[in-house]
């Protein structure tokens, strides 16, 4: 399976999702550059990506701590998630994502 990620940089990635892994993990296999300074554990929002509104229903909004680490963010939006927080199921082949301005390395 794979995932589509949109960087600030207008280009645009296909990145493999291994079974179990994470949205944020497989940016980071991919090589591609999220700051993602907590490594998954949920303490900051460097990983903060916005998911496409199409597939908004099916990965569903930020919840609870994530919404309080996202409201730090000047780029937060109503689609807002953590990277680290999304972890895709097989049927989500194709999911979308756009990598903030606050989570890039490049």
């Amino acid at each position: 399976m794979k995932i589509v990620v949109a960087l600030p940089d207008g280009s645009t990635h296909e990145v493999p999702v291994r079974p179990g892994a994470t949205v944020m993990q497989s940016i980071r296999t991919a090589g591609l550059p999220v700051r993602a300074e907590c490594g998954g554990a949920m303490a900051c929002a460097t990983c903060h990506v916005r998911v496409d509104p199409a597939w908004l229903d099916r990965v569903g909004p930020a919840r609870g701590e994530e919404i309080d680490l996202l409201d730090m963010s000047d780029y937060r939006a109503e689609n807002s998630r953590l990277s680290c927080q999304i972890r895709p199921r097989p049927d989500w082949d194709g999911l979308k994502v756009e990598l903030q301005l606050d989570a890039y390395e490049g």
